[in-house]
């Protein structure tokens, strides 16, 4: 599905920095993060996706708040969540929040719904982590009932059930685009086909092209359950300067600060320079010159049959500019020299 492919942006909402390594306050980093999606909206990109997290690093906890500002100040690009943590939210609720969004963009919203790699939103919102799992196959069930747009009657066992219910403001155009954020684990894919939603493939280290098996049990399961075939998107972590030696300059301290803070958490050693270079050249960081950068976009696109990819331009407390410039080369760059080279190279043989 390459040929229609979506080339979108995404953000945790990091904390961000002046030049001079002066942290930014994370009200000041909201307010970037939404003059970042008008930038993005002016150039050409098709979706920007905001993350959600509860911690003191990244500056968003509410994404659908920011994607509102966001919607009334951008004209077409299409407005999501990168991941909505479903486990520790109301179901409910997300689409309540989502279908404003959809109200007040004229359509252009999209959730995109995953179990998330942080926990901290567990504890914070009174959520047993013993029933993590259970937590999102129940929420899952419920929300692909409530974006049909119908009164819903639902039970389960960690939430109160519903009986003939409906959930307002409806989706005008009928249903709310829906995502699965899979990480890596095969259930995760085969839960994506049960329920007949688009797959969202998280690929943050190692060759792209790993996943394509992942995407062919996609494909596999979608025929079994007896569903007609859905778009397959991928996100990964990016940066673009004008040359692939000024993007990994620019890139390398923050996202070294951010990957060892987090590993410090996950028992992860530090990232060595070595092995930057290396998922550069060979793995999921898309980092470069606008032609590098597209050309490794193609390749994944084309190898993995996406009909999206997302770059996570943000990562760490990146400065404002070097992300607006960074923005711009994707969308008046790369975003056409993909479409460029998707229109005119075969499709990768596995």
């Amino acid at each position: 599905m390459t040929s229609s492919l979506e080339l979108g942006l995404d953000t945790f909402g990091d904390v961000m920095a002046e030049a001079d390594g002066t942290v930014l306050s994370q009200a000041h980093s909201i307010r970037n993060i939404v003059d970042q999606a008008v930038l993005a909206d002016q150039v050409g990109v098709d979706f920007i996706g905001v993350g959600e997290h509860h911690r003191s690093d990244f500056a968003v906890s509410a994404p659908e708040v920011v994607l509102a500002g966001i919607a009334t100040r951008t004209e077409r690009i299409r407005l999501g969540s990168a991941v909505t943590v479903l486990s520790s939210d109301d179901p409910v609720r997300v689409f309540e929040r989502f279908s404003t969004v959809d109200a007040l963009s004229h359509g252009r919203a999209e959730v995109i719904i995953g179990r998330g790699s942080f926990t901290e939103s567990f504890p914070l919102f009174g959520f047993d982590m013993n029933d993590y799992q259970q937590l999102f196959e129940e929420k899952i069930d419920l929300f692909a009932a409530l974006i049909t747009n119908e009164p819903v009657t639902w039970s389960g066992k960690l939430r109160a059930g519903l009986t003939d219910q409906s959930v307002f403001p409806r989706i005008e155009s009928g249903t709310l685009k829906t995502w699965v954020g899979v990480g890596g684990s095969p259930e995760s894919v085969v839960r994506a086909a049960h329920y007949g939603l688009p797959l969202m493939l998280a690929i943050i280290g190692g060759d792209p092209l790993r996943f394509a098996p992942y995407a062919e049990l996609y494909k596999r399961a979608l025929a079994q359950f007896g569903r007609e075939e859905l778009p397959i998107g991928a996100h990964s972590p990016g940066h673009i300067a004008a040359t692939d030696a000024e993007a990994a300059e620019e890139l390398w301290p923050h996202f070294r600060a951010n990957r060892d803070s987090i590993g410090k958490d996950r028992g992860w050693p530090p990232i060595t320079r070595a092995e930057y270079e290396h998922e550069i050249a060979e793995g999921a960081l898309f980092v470069g010159s606008p032609e590098t950068v597209a050309a490794k976009i193609v390749r994944a696109a084309k190898g993995l049959g996406l009909s999206r990819f997302d770059l996570k331009y943000a990562n760490g407390t990146m400065p404002h500019e070097q992300l607006m410039r960074s923005i711009e080369l994707y969308g008046r760059q790369v975003i056409p020299l993909v479409r460029q080279q998707l229109a005119e190279e075969p499709p990768i043989a596995l």
